[in-house]
């Protein structure tokens, strides 16, 4: 019987990288029979550290990533940092590394591995760090087609489209946590808006307070996500009182049951200025809330505008806050949409989906061609 191919997947931690519950679902899923998975973080502590340490898979706590300059000697810094993972014979290196570091695949390649990946989770680009990185990695899986014009049309030969998927049997559409939707402490007949996202400025939560500032009263606003940027936070608060709204939004800060938070809203909104592919929204469309959403480029692989939910320019706070009125006044409408929007989901961005994707990437790697 052929051995499991050893597989490392990298991310610098699990307590400020948002993407790690992401990366998580994929190694959960892995053919055991073909693949052997392990983890390294730069830093453990994080919420998730205990689920990888239940998989009983190798988790490693090393630094992959190393500040490039001085470069005289940068290759012998690389030699010693491949050290950590050199005894695990690593054939394949997926890194899920946010940033535009190219020390990494050098990492990798002095550590044995065979081929290189690294996902494009945002829409950063402009370095010729980034430009680097692409160069060095065997593949790039990108998470919307917007990606590959922009940034990778001379590289298109390694690149991937695989956006991220849902559990749509944990993400589903169910009867309201009235308990979680009383707690919040609206008016029974509210309509209710959820916002979920870390707190850091490109979420752009200021602009939701603006556009619900242009509705009606019975329109109210839950966010939900870490308090990451403490002084963004802070104007968050000022501006509520500000725009006269505290009677009508709720901070949570960070939560934990997801899932039956979406299944106590009406709607989701969405205006970040810069994604790659939001799995909040994907999340929120898969448990069956009409989405209003800002134009950002993943949105046009997301969203049929006015079928699964609306793409409102980013920006133009009063067409968000008509479209949120329109749903507001309008439960079928809701609920029509709701529905379209869990049935592409379930189309297109299950979490099977995404695994089969990379599963057959890794094995074309290993299968041949390390270009």
């Amino acid at each position: 019987m052929r051995k499991p191919i050893p597989i490392l997947f990298t991310i610098p931690n699990f307590i400020t990288a948002g993407s790690g519950r992401a990366m998580l679902n994929i190694i959960e899923r892995l053919d055991l029979e073909v693949f052997s998975p392990a983890v390294c973080v730069m830093r453990k502590g994080g919420r998730l550290d205990k689920e990888v340490e239940r998989l009983g898979i190798p988790f490693i706590e090393a630094p992959f990533v190393l500040a490039p300059r001085p470069y005289s000697d940068l290759l012998v810094r690389v030699w010693k940092a491949a050290e950590a993972f050199r005894p695990f014979k690593f054939c394949l290196w997926h890194s899920f590394h946010y940033g535009s570091d190219f020390t990494e695949p050098l990492i990798a390649r002095m550590a044995g591995a065979k081929a290189w990946v690294y996902t494009k989770k945002n829409m950063s680009w402009g370095n010729k760090a980034w430009y680097l990185r692409s160069l060095l990695a065997n593949r790039i899986a990108i998470q919307n087609t917007t990606m590959l014009e922009k940034f990778f049309h001379a590289m298109r030969g390694k690149v991937h489209y695989i956006p991220p998927g849902v559990d749509t049997q944990l993400f589903r559409p169910g009867p309201a946590n009235l308990e979680i939707r009383s707690g919040w402490g609206f008016p029974p007949d509210s309509c209710i808006v959820v916002h979920v996202g870390h707190f850091v400025r490109v979420k752009n939560q200021q602009f939701l307070l603006h556009v619900l500032a242009q509705t009606s009263q019975n329109l109210c606003l839950v966010f939900a996500g870490d308090f990451l940027d403490k002084d963004y936070v802070s104007e968050i608060i000022t501006l509520v009182t500000q725009l006269g709204l505290r009677d009508r939004v709720r901070l949570l800060g960070k939560v934990d049951d997801i899932p039956n938070l979406l299944r106590s809203a009406d709607i989701f909104a969405f205006c970040s200025q810069q994604e790659g592919c939001p799995v909040a929204v994907l999340e929120a469309m898969a448990s069956g809330l009409p989405c209003v959403v800002t134009d950002i480029p993943a949105m046009k692989d997301i969203h049929v505008n006015g079928e699964t939910g609306f793409v409102v320019p980013s920006e133009d706070i009063q067409t968000f806050a008509q479209m949120l009125e329109k749903l507001a006044q309008d439960e079928s409408l809701r609920v029509r949409l709701g529905n379209a929007a869990r049935e592409w989901i379930q189309r297109l961005f299950t979490i099977e989906r995404e695994v089969q994707a990379y599963q057959k990437l890794y094995l074309d790697l290993v299968s041949g061609a390390f270009v």
